[in-house]
């Protein structure tokens, strides 16, 4: 073989990416240039965007590690050679391997914070970050709630938003995941609430006995088989143990409603997110009051109910 052979697929990239690195000069270049690209390419969006432009802007601006308020004078800001050839392999990365998008800049959002996330958590998305933003004020109205319990806490972005908005209270996050926890770590410290805000590993409430919560808030595992059977490829770079729960998504949430009531105080509250499963919920347990949420920007699957009402349907949670 001679020693100037070379691979011909890896040279036509090559020269692909230089052409682009040459001819996208702006920031408004990359993000048309990438918009079109994802459109052409059928993505999913479902990760913190809901559209292919949305998608250009997080990538972009991410790439460039730029706020979203950024001033809208910077579209025509030129990029350096280096800048434009980091778009141009996060929008070929995003494409081919169908990864989300923030497991490919290392961060996401959530309730207006940002999170370190990778493929040993769940993608922060729940619509509970509205319920903090507003300080769960509706079942808490006079004072905040002083013990919170982020269960299945993942990145522990619910928890730790919590504890960024509610500057009084003191969080657990619990997790059965050793490998999630880390990144909960990572997160704790990103934030500085070490102070108030603790890790603990368990199989949901095996490892918290004898502690008691004003609000226990849930997101966890709630995808049915069908469900999984039919996710777009992006969820399949997501742990499937914060996802699979059964034939019905209702496998680890049956558990949680069975145990909940003996971690809350007297006025506790649980807040729990089911998605989908919430059709099953509502069929396996139809004496029960379930409180649906209904959140302004979209969102469904998150229920709510008192300690009052986990002990008063305790026969049938068992």
């Amino acid at each position: 073989m001679s020693a100037f052979h070379h691979d011909p697929s890896a040279s036509t990239l090559q020269l692909a990416d230089e052409v682009l690195r040459d001819g996208l000069l702006t920031v408004r270049d990359c993000l048309r240039w990438a918009a079109s690209e994802f459109h052409l390419a059928g993505l999913f969006y479902g990760h913190g965007t809901d559209s292919a432009w949305d998608e250009a802007v997080a990538l972009t601006l991410g790439a460039l590690h730029l706020p979203w308020n950024v001033d809208p004078a910077v579209l025509d800001a030129r990029l350096l050679p280096m800048e434009r050839l980091r778009i141009v392999g996060l929008v070929r990365a995003r494409i081919t391997s169908r990864r989300p998008l923030p497991y490919l800049l290392g961060e996401a959002f959530f309730a207006g914070f940002p999170f370190t996330v990778d493929e040993r958590v769940l993608i922060p998305r729940s619509p509970i970050a509205k319920l903090i933003e507003h300080d769960f004020a509706a079942w808490f109205p006079e004072q905040p709630p002083s013990r919170v319990l982020d269960l299945c806490a993942g990145s522990g972005c619910i928890g730790i938003a919590t504890a960024l908005h509610l500057p009084t209270c003191e969080v657990d996050l619990a997790d059965i995941s050793p490998e999630a926890l880390d990144v909960a770590r990572i997160n704790i410290t990103r934030h500085d609430v070490g102070a108030r805000v603790r890790v603990v590993e368990s199989d949901l409430f095996d490892g918290l006995a004898g502690w008691r919560y004003e609000l226990i808030v849930c997101n966890p595992p709630y995808v049915d088989a069908r469900d999984l059977t039919t996710m777009p490829a992006e969820f399949r770079h997501e742990p499937s143990l914060a996802l699979e729960a059964g034939s019905d998504g209702l496998d680890i949430v049956r558990r949680i409603l069975r145990e909940a009531g003996a971690h809350l105080v007297e006025e506790g509250v649980l807040i729990l997110e089911v998605g989908n499963s919430g059709r099953h919920l509502e069929a396996a347990f139809p004496d029960v009051p379930f409180l649906w949420l209904e959140f302004e920007r979209g969102g469904q699957g998150v229920c709510v109910l008192t300690a009052a009402e986990l002990d008063a349907h305790a026969a049938t949670f068992a």
